[in-house]
């Protein structure tokens, strides 16, 4: 009775502790779940297409290229910017190269614009080169400058006097 070892089998089983024979049927935990993909961000230099149904009110900032179908309330600034037949931009425009063929309310800003036959511009333009199409309408100033992408001139001039600490001289009538 003591020495007797159980038969191959049945007794073997019988033999085993209750918690090992559990870990041995219990079924095997499912792997945790894989996390969802994540989109990949935008390449350097992928456009973004703002469509013929969107209102956006406030600013945008890009160091790629923007294309505008929509209506903009706000101001822009990008590496290039095409502004579709359907948009309408209310605001400041500043990029590096700017085509225009929609409706711009507001300073624009860029080394190289264009204003298509169906362009819109009521503001002033600040550039390095520009060219306009027979047809474009546009209402404002225009100034060519090397540096039209430079700081902003809008600020208030501060007469140099001021600026130096001196007091302006005044003129005494006679």
């Amino acid at each position: 009775m003591f020495g007797n070892k159980p038969k191959t089998g049945e007794g073997e089983r019988l033999a085993q502790p209750e918690a090992e024979r559990m870990q041995r049927t219990a079924p095997m935990p499912s792997p945790p779940p894989k996390p969802a993909p994540r989109a990949k961000p935008a390449e350097p230099g992928a456009p973004s297409l703002l469509s013929g149904d969107l209102l956006v009110k406030g600013n945008l900032k890009s160091k790629s290229d923007i294309k505008v179908e929509g209506q903009i309330e706000g101001d822009i600034r990008a590496n290039v910017l095409t502004v579709g037949e359907t948009a309408t931009i209310h605001g400041k425009v500043v990029a590096n190269d700017v085509v225009v063929n929609g409706r711009i309310v507001g300073e624009l800003r860029g080394l190289r614009i264009r204003l298509n036959k169906s362009a819109r511009v009521e503001g002033d333009i600040i550039h390095a080169t520009i060219a306009i199409e027979a047809g474009a309408h546009f209402e404002g100033s225009v100034k060519r400058t090397d540096d039209p992408l430079g700081s902003d001139k809008s600020s208030p001039k501060i007469p140099p006097a001021i600026q130096s600490g001196r007091k302006p001289q005044q003129v005494q009538p006679n």
